[in-house]
């Protein structure tokens, strides 16, 4: 995650022998909103964040966000802190039990309360302000788990309007597997459908696809040339799935 974008130049994932800041870029350490341990302190800190992290706890929520932040105020790396902070969240509650899968991303909500996020971690000292931070922690949760529980019935509905439809279009047997195969990769390569075992022949998948483009339920991304395969587009599910607003036909439920 670190070996490409910001930050690829800094030694990514190596603790950090130098002293960093946060504060407003191109300022002085002077001016710094946070300066976090000295380098040679770090090992020591960092044993303890260990211990604390492997512990059991009453409430692992809580531990988490104490996790959190003293990742942040320790700020092991010299960049890409904040990414491996807010990863920590589903590795932690994924090796807790408390998820199946690793997938609760919180990057989302504390972007949109940075301020109040970045406030939190900079007034961290006495006791009323780690209950203000753990209060604002455990917000942050509910409200991300709200919206993740929201986008998968959306995309649950989504499925069961698209099987229909595309069942109606194509009148073919292939009709699941074809969108089980764009629900597992959304964006795709024409030719990646052509070689899969529960595909049918290279020109029946082709005319299936013309007809869900023909439809408006694929966007094409790109044309065909030459030997280079089109590239096609699930869009409704992307939307869903960065939290854009989706139309979705209500999903008549079938006794059982």
């Amino acid at each position: 995650m670190l070996k490409s974008g910001r930050g690829q130049d800094k030694e990514p994932g190596r603790i950090r022998i130098e002293q960093n800041w946060i504060g407003v870029h191109g300022r002085p350490i002077e001016e710094a909103f946070h300066v976090p341990p000295e380098a040679h302190l770090l090992p020591q800190f960092i044993d303890n964040w260990l211990e604390y992290y492997r512990g059991e706890s009453p409430d692992p929520l809580v531990q988490l966000a104490v996790i959190h932040a003293q990742f942040e105020i320790l700020h092991p790396f010299m960049d890409g802190n904040g990414r491996i902070g807010r990863l920590l969240v589903p590795l932690f509650l994924y090796e807790k039990r408390i998820l199946s899968e690793p997938v609760f991303y919180l990057s989302a909500y504390l972007e949109a309360h940075r301020d109040e996020y970045e406030q939190g971690l900079r007034v961290l000292s006495g006791l009323d302000s780690w209950n203000q931070w753990i209060l604002f922690f455990l917000r942050a949760i509910e409200s991300q788990a709200e919206e993740n529980a929201a986008k998968a019935r959306d995309i649950q509905t989504l499925y069961e309007s698209l099987k229909r439809t595309i069942l109606d279009l194509t009148r073919s047997q292939y009709a699941v597997p074809l969108l089980d195969a764009m629900f597992a990769k959304p964006i795709f390569r024409s030719s990646e459908l052509f070689d899969r075992p529960e595909m049918p022949s290279q020109p029946a998948v082709t005319h299936m696809l013309n007809q869900l483009k023909e439809a408006g339920v694929l966007t094409l991304v790109r044309e065909a040339a030459g030997r280079r395969p089109q590239v096609l587009m699930l869009e409704k599910l992307l939307s869903i799935a960065e939290g854009r607003e989706v139309r979705l036909p209500a999903v008549a439920q079938v006794p059982a």
